[in-house]
Order: structure tokens, then sequence, then C-alpha cells
């Protein structure tokens, strides 16, 4: 894809990251597993938005941050790096912008980064949206589809955008536009400084687990499956560092401070 160059062995090195084996072709089955195994390996975190790292949106900055140093990131960073990823190994991939919605309905225009990806058939690939649809969406059917994640359904709106509702309530709506990584740099850097911000207000780590999810918001671990919710209170600096280490795989040499890295 162009603006997203990153070679063979950051390839290799990408999918060994996400335990999946190396596609034989850019297909749709490929496609899924490739999703799914991104979001039960890489976490969706704003651990640098509160540790003062500057985030760089160009493709080797941000699967280095996977790769090498086995981090995750937010939607920009996540859904930036699996394109890198997706273009090295053949597949059609173009940024799209989104709007969150909230309860005033969809916020600004590059609120949100997502990806549409072709087998040749359209799918709306996003790894990086926290809690969301384990596997792609079809972008080209208005029927409802069942995903682990819930129900979905993508509509389009007058102006040709296109609305992603989940159990019947709107998500985000995106924009059919191709973008480039650089499109997104103010909407970053507004989400890591701005004391507007939820990410800058909060401090999140969450993780598709094969029995539901895995979650630590500041000190508080909610952890979901089978079993129903279990919610933990965790106590000292110590146990926040075990559980970033056991649950995510994130070594930190001290517990990120809400607020502490904002500009």
């Amino acid at each position: 894809m162009n603006g997203l160059p990153i070679d063979d062995a950051r390839t290799s090195a990408y999918l060994a990251r996400i335990g999946a084996a190396r596609p034989a072709r850019p297909d749709s089955h490929s496609l899924r597993e490739l999703h799914r195994r991104h979001l039960l390996t890489v976490p969706f975190e704003n651990l640098s938005v509160h540790a003062g790292e500057d985030i760089v949106l160009d493709a080797d900055a941000l699967t280095h941050k996977i790769v090498e140093r086995r981090r995750g990131g937010f939607c920009y960073e996540l859904n930036g790096a699996f394109a890198a990823l997706l273009a090295a190994l053949g597949f059609p991939v173009t940024l799209l912008a989104a709007r969150v919605f909230g309860d005033g309905g969809p916020g600004p225009l590059f609120d949100h980064l997502a990806l549409r990806v072709e087998t040749p058939r359209p799918w709306l690939v996003d790894v990086g949206f926290g809690r969301h649809s384990t596997y792609p969406l079809r972008l080209d059917s208005r029927d409802e589809q069942a995903d682990p994640g819930g129900l979905f359904r993508v509509e389009e709106t007058p102006q040709g955008d296109l609305d992603v509702l989940r159990d019947g309530v709107a998500q985000y709506r995106v924009e059919q536009r191709p973008r480039t990584l650089a499109d997104f740099a103010l909407g970053c850097w507004w989400h890591r400084t701005s004391p507007e911000s939820h990410f800058t207000r909060s401090l999140v780590c969450s993780l598709l687990t094969e029995e539901g999810r895995v979650t630590l918001s500041g000190r508080t671990l909610t952890s979901t499956g089978g079993a129903g919710r279990h919610e933990e209170e965790l106590a000292g600096d110590d146990a926040v560092l075990s559980a970033y280490r056991e649950h995510f795989g994130i070594v930190l040499d001290r517990v990120p401070a809400p607020g502490a890295g904002r500009a």
C-alpha cells in the first residue's frame, strides 16, 4: 500500500508476533484468521499517552512498537500497523476516516481510523476499536452479520457514508474516501494531548481472549468469559505491573499515571 512499506523481515516478525502463518494467498479466509489473531495478541491500550511517549504515524514506527517492543496502541496505531502488514502480504488496503458516535451523534472526522480490505470482496477491517467484531465485516452487505462480538450491520447514509452498528447501536460513521496516515496526524495529536480526549482522562489496556476479554482500567482488572464477569482492585504497583506482564505481555518499569504524560 502506498505510504506503508515494511520489508519481508519485519513482515515475518509481525506474523510471528501474532502467532499467524504467512498466508498462501490474500483471500477472505486468511484475512479472517489474521484479524482474529491480531485481536488475541495485540492489546488495545493508551499507555503511551500517559507515559509521555510520542506516537509517530508511519509504518516503521508503528510496526516496531508492536513487533519489537511488544506493545499495543489505539486505533491509529493498531489499524495503521495492521494495514502495513496486510499490504505487505498482498491485500489491497484503503485507510478510511470515521466519526465515533457519542450521546450527541457522530463526532469529528478522523476521530477513528478503520480499513477497507478487498479479497476482492470489500471488508471493513478494524483491530483498533476495543470491543468490536472478532472478524472483518462485509462492507457490501446491508444484512445483519453475526459475529462473536455481537450482531453487526452496515447502513449507508444519504450522504454515502457508512454507519456501523453493533446490537442495534451505532458505533461509528465511516466515509468511503481513501486517506493516508498523514491525514490522521492532527486527530492522533488531539487524542494524545487534549484534556477533552477520553484517552487522556483514562488509562486502559484491553485484549480479546478465547473465553471473552481481559481489561486493566487504571488499577481495576476485569475479565469476562464462560464463568461470567470477575473484577478485582489491584493493590500496589507490583500487582499492576504483574498484571500488565501476565495478561498483556507488556513489561513496564513503572506504573503509568493517568495524565502524567499529557503535553
